[in-house]
């Protein structure tokens, strides 16, 4: 098979990571003191620019400069969840792209694949930070993801959320303009929290059940809201929450999405 240029330098450079990583495994030797050959940023998105953008695109719809040169052309990354019933399917993801022992995972693209897990913890100080850029690497494409209209968590923000905050989550809801607070655009949250989607943080304003978090006190507690009207159980109310939460993240303006959670950290 004749390779472009492209590819030929793309697979000469793997090939150099690669030999990097038996030759410390080979000798056993601590690279500790050394630049660290991988990336000092930790963050998800800088690790998905600098090691992924070249064959599935900066939007990882697939469209690299690399794709078009590749025998199995690069899936679109951000349909993961909605090829697979509207969940993301993480494990399965981190376990293929840590490889070498890869389960298919629906629409992401073929076993030739780098397996980037032996390649980060050879390239990187430890292999704590390895596991960590691995682990943001998933999180940020599970926040890149484009949920159906099907999606429970999309469902239950039209029925509960849109009349305040807007089909779209921009602040624009038919009774926004009756409350004496405008609903904030939800999807610049990540850009008002430096590019972090704060999960966990966002969860816990939904549910409003443990914090004073709800503005001026007019949107409801949702948690116990699910609980009289419904009769939803506790791990039913979380359910819902999860998928409005998922929902969110996956509308974050895509300038501004990174992780979930702050991880970029040095270890």
């Amino acid at each position: 098979m004749v390779r472009s240029p492209l590819v030929r330098a793309a697979l000469s450079a793997l090939g150099v990571m690669l030999a990097v990583a038996a030759a410390t495994v080979a000798s056993g030797v601590a690279q500790v003191a050394q630049r660290p050959l991988a990336i000092e940023s930790l963050t998800g998105r800088d690790n998905y620019v600098m090691y992924c953008s070249s064959c599935h695109g900066a939007e990882a719809r697939g469209d690299g400069s690399l794709a078009a040169a590749l025998t199995t052309r690069p899936s679109d990354l951000t349909m993961l969840a909605r090829r697979n019933g509207d969940v993301f399917p993480q494990a399965r993801v981190a376990a293929f792209i840590a490889g070498p022992d890869r389960e298919t995972v629906t629409a992401h693209g073929s076993a030739g694949m780098p397996a980037w897990g032996p390649i980060f913890s050879a390239l990187d100080t430890s292999d704590r930070r390895a596991r960590q850029r691995l682990d943001n690497l998933v999180r940020y494409l599970e926040s890149i993801q484009s949920l159906s209209a099907n999606d429970l968590g999309s469902r239950l923000f039209r029925t509960h959320c849109a009349t305040c905050h807007g089909v779209d989550g921009r602040g624009a809801g038919p009774m926004a303009g009756q409350l004496r607070r405008t609903p904030r655009d939800l999807t610049q949250y990540a850009a008002r929290n430096g590019g972090l989607f704060l999960s966990a943080k966002v969860h816990r304003i939904i549910d409003g059940r443990d914090v004073a978090s709800h503005g001026i006190g007019e949107m409801p507690v949702w948690g116990d809201v699910f609980q009289r009207t419904d009769g939803a159980t506790e791990a039913e109310v979380k359910a819902r929450i999860d998928a409005i939460v998922r929902y969110l993240a996956s509308i974050q303006a895509r300038s501004a999405r990174r992780e979930s959670r702050p991880r970029g950290v040095r270890l």
